[in-house]
């Protein structure tokens, strides 16, 4: 029996193996005439296609702004200076930096007592000199007198000698009589012209007391004026700066004691470039008075005035390039003389122009345009004006024309793609953002404790805040001011 049962196992593991033999040998077989039917031809390529972002150029008339840095004066600016020196007695109780003062006010008061004396004696020189010019007129009225009566003395002694020569042809006189008649004659004649020099002498003590007069009463205006030089008033309303005197201080001639600046007349005075400056004029070759807009970026908003151009520098300045324009503002509330801001200045209108944005020009200054079949044409174009990050461009055949909007290194001529299309001013519009309530409270309570910001600009904040979608730009600015 076990031979028997070892027998039928032998037979069934023998005729096992020679089954997996067969198929071993079928998937071999198989396998190779597999390998020998296979089509080797490779495969044709597939065209990639590239998804592009792609705009209609528009040709319109575009108002170009140049952009600049230039800093905030004030048009009317006044140094107080003391014309004479002194000791200060006496200071206004707002003269300090920053001090507001009215127009007329007493800022500074010196110690007069000095400029009081030399008045006095002013007046005392003038009394002098009017007692002079009082003197020397009385004394050509008795010239004028003496003079009369001489000459009618000289005139009397003429007539008699006169009748003496009368009597002399008649026979009835004497000889000694008419010489004595001329001696008296002559003498009186000598007697008029001594009163004549005395008349002259008169006359020239009248000028010389004039002028003395004269030259008195211009020294007591002089030391009026330095009496009235002793007290420092403010010429307008304004604000004081660079304020470095205190009560009890001497100061000296012509020494600088504060600066009053008009916080009301502000320009803005900005240096551009020379073509620039070219851009500015108009056909006549004169400057433009072309609107601004100056901003100055503060806690959680930007400071705005407008304004508009007035005039530019005389000279390029010592070491400086382009050209320096001054610009008056309308209403710049909040600005500072000294604030550094930046300057947006609006040129001459351009017409037959197309607004890109930047990313869609190349450096060879060529777009890429859509072709028939969705496919990418080079079309050379002429760069107008960059404004930030928008292009202003003219080309033959621009027109109408859908226009790539992002340049990568894998677009080109040929190439095929599927456009996707944007709305005109899609881009343009600025990203809004929904709040939740306790960040809207964050922010709404960081703009109330701002002490910086004016109350106009900060009225204006909170409105913004209030509505349902907020500025994405005013948040971010909001936030980094506090680390959020």
């Amino acid at each position: 029996m076990r031979f028997l049962r070892q027998s039928l196992v032998g037979i069934f593991l023998a005729s096992l193996m020679l089954a997996l033999l067969l198929v071993a040998a079928q998937l071999i077989t198989g396998a190779v005439q597999e390998v020998m039917t296979r089509d080797t031809t490779p495969p044709p390529p597939r065209e990639r296609v590239f998804a592009v972002t792609v705009q209609k150029a528009e040709v319109t008339t575009a108002t170009p702004y140049l952009e600049a840095f230039g800093q905030v004066q004030s048009r009317r600016r006044l140094e107080l200076r003391a014309a004479l020196g002194g000791r200060v007695i006496s200071l206004a109780e707002n003269f300090e930096e920053g001090g507001e003062v009215r127009a007329g006010e007493v800022l500074v008061q010196l110690d007069p007592a000095d400029a009081l004396a030399a008045l006095e004696r002013a007046r005392s020189d003038l009394l002098d000199a009017q007692f002079e010019q009082r003197d020397a007129e009385r004394a050509l009225l008795l010239a004028q007198d003496e003079l009369r009566a001489a000459q009618a003395q000289s005139d009397l002694r003429e007539r008699a000698l006169q009748r003496q020569k009368d009597l002399l042809e008649r026979g009835v006189g004497a000889t000694a009589s008419v010489e004595e008649a001329e001696l008296a004659a002559a003498s009186a004649r000598q007697t008029v012209l001594s009163r004549r020099i005395a008349l002259a002498q008169a006359e020239s003590r009248v000028d010389q007391a004039t002028t003395l007069l004269t030259r008195a009463q211009i020294a007591l205006d002089s030391a009026e004026r330095d009496v009235d030089d002793m007290t420092i008033r403010a010429g307008f309303d304004g604000t004081l700066s660079g304020v470095s005197l205190v009560e009890g201080g001497l100061v000296t001639a012509n020494e600088k004691l504060a600066e009053l600046v008009d916080p009301q007349a502000l320009e803005v005075a900005f240096r551009v470039s020379t073509a620039q400056y070219v851009r500015l004029l108009d056909e006549r070759g004169a400057l433009i008075t072309a609107p601004v807009t100056v901003s100055l970026e503060v806690t959680g908003a930007d400071l705005v005035a407008t304004g508009r151009i007035s005039r530019d520098s005389g000279s390029a300045g010592e070491g400086q390039t382009g050209r320096l324009i001054f610009a008056r503002l309308d209403q710049a509330t909040g600005f500072k003389p000294g604030d550094f801001v930046t300057v947006s200045v609006q040129e001459q209108p351009l017409e037959n122009v197309v607004r890109l944005p930047a990313s869609a020009l190349d450096a060879q200054g060529t777009v890429l345009v859509l072709a028939g079949e969705d496919r990418l044409e080079v079309l050379p174009v002429e760069l107008v004006r960059r404004q930030r990050d928008a292009v202003l461009l003219r080309g033959a055949g621009l027109a109408g024309r859908e226009v790539v909007v992002a340049r990568t290194p894998l677009l080109g001529a040929g190439v095929r793609v599927r456009p996707v299309r944007i709305e005109d001013g899609a881009a343009a519009a600025p990203d809004m953002v929904e709040l939740s309530d306790e960040r809207r409270a964050r922010l709404v309570a960081q703009v109330e404790a701002s002490e910086r910001m004016p109350q106009e600009v900060k009225t204006r904040v909170l409105n913004q805040l209030a509505a349902s979608k907020v500025p994405a730009s005013l948040v971010q600015r909001l936030e980094t001011r506090t680390g959020g």
